[in-house]
């Protein structure tokens, strides 16, 4: 039984599999394009919201050097994905590079980790787009019904109608192809860009020499129940995080390190990619260093323009420019925001029906949904499906419980990859590699020891959910996908035909 739980699908198939007419995507898009995708989907309310946060209650100016920390991290993982994405240009990042070298159990975890993982966070982003249009239409004069805005804003009945028509516009565009997806992509990332260049050049004029002192404060102990008071740190080290000090930077970069979560949706869209050996290495590492370039000006930039004990906690880039009393630039900060989470939001939905779909071409679920459209050669039915799904728990469902998104998935995608570019370097060490992750095995365990630390410091409730979804998943594998697998079944083939006596079924 084992043994059939930890099969591997040859990376040869994985890449015939693409072939199939009614199974294969359309390849359009560009190194260009990969990268603006990363961009798109990583520059979102992390660097709008969590240099706030963890400036003041956490690092202080040295904040910049938790971006940087949290960047080295991804980084890692980064060449791991870069390796395996130019190797086996397939869509389904995690997932199917986990079926080529871990088998077919781990693989299902990690795949049924992500589609949750890639579903709530939509869900999330799509409630807070909401709250962002819905404060800019007030602004302007118009409300909305109180029943049809934010369902934290509603007593009793509500239905958040801005997020669940941006989700369900965002699917349309979705299933009518990729390159329009990109140059819609395009168009606003160029403004959210144009956004934080605008905080990080005017801002530079109103930095004070004085708020960067102490640039590193004082180590404070984290009070008993507070935030990043993480159970299992206590437990297995016999310490809590620290705030600031220079514990306090590796605490603060726990939490700034999901600012960068969607660098690796980048992988999921490989097999739509015209030149993935090439492209596929360029967009995911260029996307990152951008973006951690951008992360780190921009803390400095905000803690030298205002004292970290002073900043914003919801807002802080704008706040910090209403308090140097620049007030337009907070509202053009505030459009900027509002604008570019619709590319985070499409980017990871985008993530999720690529997963749903190479999980369901390799028959792990419904092999209905694997099918693509005609004409548009997109994977139409996972997406309409998941969108329609996604639209309505963000319409019904209040942010503060959406906000609960289980980030440890992430983490732990980085680290079963990490350890599956190691263990296919030795089972298929003739494989073609147009990109070689440096210093394996070195690099990959320095991967896998960093997302540890980092999923040690999140709450014991993480873990606990993160948990109960796995437990849900391996019932839902074998109740399901371990009896439909093609892998699975291809093997019961090819044993028939071995022990079929000669000239006994020849029809």
């Amino acid at each position: 039984m084992s043994s059939t739980l930890f099969r591997t699908k040859k990376v040869e198939q994985s890449i015939l599999d693409t072939e199939e007419p009614e199974h294969a995507l359309k390849k359009s898009l560009s190194a260009l394009d990969l990268t603006v995708f990363g961009v798109g989907v990583i520059i979102g309310t992390g660097i709008f919201v969590l240099t706030g946060t963890v400036a003041k209650n956490n690092a202080g100016p040295s904040v910049a050097l938790a971006f940087v920390v949290a960047g080295v991290v991804c980084a890692l993982a980064a060449l791991c994905y870069a390796e395996f994405a130019s190797t086996l240009p397939v869509a389904g990042s995690a997932y199917t590079f986990s079926y080529a070298s871990l088998g077919e159990l781990p693989a299902w975890i990690i795949g049924w980790d992500l589609v949750l993982e890639f579903a709530l966070g939509t869900a999330v982003v799509a409630v807070g787009w909401s709250g962002y249009i819905a404060s800019l239409l007030d602004n302007a004069g118009w409300q909305l019904p109180e029943a049809l805005g934010s369902r934290d804003a509603a007593d009793g009945f509500g239905f958040d109608i801005l997020a669940a028509a941006l989700v369900l516009l965002l699917t349309v565009i979705l299933v009518l192809g990729m390159k329009l997806s990109a140059r819609i992509t395009s168009l606003v990332v160029a403004i959210k860009v144009t956004v934080v260049l605008v905080v990080i050049i005017a801002g530079a004029f109103f930095i004070e020499s004085k708020n960067y002192d102490p640039f590193i404060p004082k180590a404070q102990e984290v009070e008993a129940g507070g935030g990043l008071d993480s159970p299992l740190i206590q437990l297995m080290f016999g310490w809590a995080p620290s705030n600031f000090g220079v514990m306090g930077i590796f605490t603060a970069a726990s939490v700034v390190f999901f600012a960068f979560i969607g660098f690796d949706v980048v992988a999921t869209a490989a097999e739509e990619t015209k030149d993935p050996q090439r492209a596929m290495p360029r967009g995911i590492l260029g996307s990152l260093l951008i973006c951690t370039t951008l992360y780190v000006a921009v803390s400095v930039v905000v803690t030298g323009m205002q004292h970290y004990s002073e900043l914003s906690v919801d807002a802080p880039l704008a706040d910090a420019f209403k308090a140097t009393g620049h007030p337009w630039y907070a509202g053009f900060i505030s459009f900027g925001a509002a604008v570019g989470l619709t590319t985070v939001c499409m980017i990871l939905l985008l993530g999720q029906t690529r997963v749903f779909f190479a999980m369901s071409r390799d028959g792990l679920l419904p092999r209905f949904f694997s099918r693509v459209h005609p004409r548009f050669k997109t994977p139409h039915r996972p997406t309409i499906l998941l969108g329609v799904i996604i639209a309505i728990v963000a319409g019904f469902t209040p942010l503060s419980e959406l906000a609960e998104l289980v980030n440890i998935g992430t983490l732990f995608a980085f680290v079963i990859v990490a350890i599956g570019v190691v263990i296919l370097r030795r089972t298929r060490p003739d494989l073609h590699r147009s990109f070689r992750t440096p210093w394996v095995p070195v690099l990959p365990i320095l991967s896998v020891g960093a997302s540890l630390w980092l999923m040690l410091n999140l709450p014991a409730e993480t873990w606990v959910r993160f948990g109960g979804w796995m437990l849900l998943g391996v019932a839902v594998y074998f109740l399901y996908g371990r009896s439909h697998s093609r892998l699975g079944r291809q093997e019961e083939t090819t044993v028939g035909e071995v022990l079929r006596p000669p000239g006994r079924g020849e029809e």
